[in-house]
């Protein structure tokens, strides 16, 4: 991930605690710890697996995996792996847990706002380069799903080229502002069992669509996607 884009993957919505990209990412693996039930000496994924995963920079993971073993969570284990030494605190795992469910209902609130009308004039706008970017980011999602990955970077293409297809700046503008917290209901999202393969679904059915040429249509898809995003269990 570059870092123009980790510095987008910074910005929040208004109302939002700014935080450090590397302690949201240490937010992220403990909420990951929490809901896998990862126990004490399990080794936890590569520092490049955790960069895919939650598709930010290897320095980012860097630093969040240094943040956790200072805090005597985590043993990293040079030529070896990375190794979960004690289990978060039940509390800090709830929290984390929490704020991520506290705030989830205004995000999808505000990605239906802003995501379904997107899908609308993409339909209407989309050029044929559009609907190439769109594809390409289906093909790059469904590649990672297969290898293993949750299909984050390629999900987040997706989205932008729909956003860059529907021609109006100013909402793209506001979807990029919003980066950061849609970023985190994507990686949790992504994250429960089976999830990364339904989501690739209701993308193709959304791109379908706007190839169509049919506002309508890309608009219920891209609903239903966002309902789906906002089921977490």
């Amino acid at each position: 991930m570059s870092s123009e884009a980790d510095d987008r993957a910074r910005r929040v919505a208004p109302g939002v605690a700014r935080t450090a990209l590397y302690e949201r990412v240490a937010d992220w693996l403990i909420a990951y710890i929490a809901e896998r039930g990862v126990a004490v000496d399990d080794r936890l994924p590569t520092e490049r697996s955790l960069a895919e995963r939650f598709d930010v920079s290897r320095a980012s993971v860097r630093q969040a995996l240094a943040a956790l073993q200072a805090q005597g969570l985590i043993e990293i284990r040079h030529g070896d792996g990375i190794y979960l030494r004690r289990r978060p605190e039940e509390r800090l795992a709830f929290e984390s847990l929490l704020a991520k469910r506290r705030r989830l209902p205004e995000v999808i609130e505000a990605r239906q706002a802003l995501e379904v009308a997107l899908a609308g004039l993409a339909a209407q706008r989309r050029t044929d380069g559009d609907l190439q970017r769109i594809w390409l980011a289906l093909d790059l999602m469904d590649a990672d799903i297969a290898a293993g990955g949750i299909g984050a970077e390629g999900d987040k293409h997706f989205h932008a080229a729909v956003t860059a297809a529907a021609g109006n700046a100013l909402l793209r503008e506001l979807m990029d502002y919003l980066a950061g917290v849609i970023h985190d209901t994507r990686i949790a999202s992504l994250s429960q069992p089976g999830r990364p393969k339904r989501s690739s679904a209701q993308h193709r059915r959304i791109a379908e669509a706007i190839e169509a040429g049919d506002p309508a249509a890309a608009q219920t898809a891209m609903r239903a996607h966002i309902d789906l995003v906002g089921d977490l269990t």
